[in-house]
């Protein structure tokens, strides 16, 4: 069996915007569609939450003035709320977004679902990136 298959379910394994697995994003906070730590995504996840992003305080104040509050606690669905330094799997189209508005946080490539070049592109990923490609 190719090891680009998940043995358990014979589907092809997540890859990164530069050809690789996909790595985990965080584990703390709990991040990903899924909560398995990863920018993985699938038929549900509608927002595709691929881009594995670390917060900085422009960013979430950016995300906050547009209507989705990163910042503040919700205990009842079990978030912290994110603060700078943290890492988590942003819609692509928000990354997209703050890219725009010259806000977008650093990405950590490994750990960028290669869906997440349906919104943006590899290069404007690259430029914000923490690893090295």
């Amino acid at each position: 069996m190719d090891d680009v298959f998940d043995r358990r379910e014979e589907r092809p394994r997540p890859r990164n915007v530069i050809g690789g697995p996909l790595m985990p994003c965080s584990v703390a906070p709990l991040t990903g569609f899924f909560r398995d730590g990863c920018c993985n995504t699938g038929p549900g996840d509608v927002g595709l939450h691929v881009v594995c992003a670390e917060m900085t305080e422009e960013f979430l104040a950016f995300s906050r003035s547009v209507g989705n509050d990163l910042s503040t606690p919700l205990p009842a669905y079990g978030f912290a709320g994110l603060k700078p330094g943290d890492r988590w799997c942003l819609c692509a189209a928000r990354w997209e977004e703050a890219r725009r508005a010259g806000v977008a946080p650093l990405v950590l490539l490994e750990a960028t679902h290669e869906a997440a070049l349906q919104v943006t592109t590899r290069e404007h990923l690259m430029a914000h990136a923490i690893d090295a490609a």
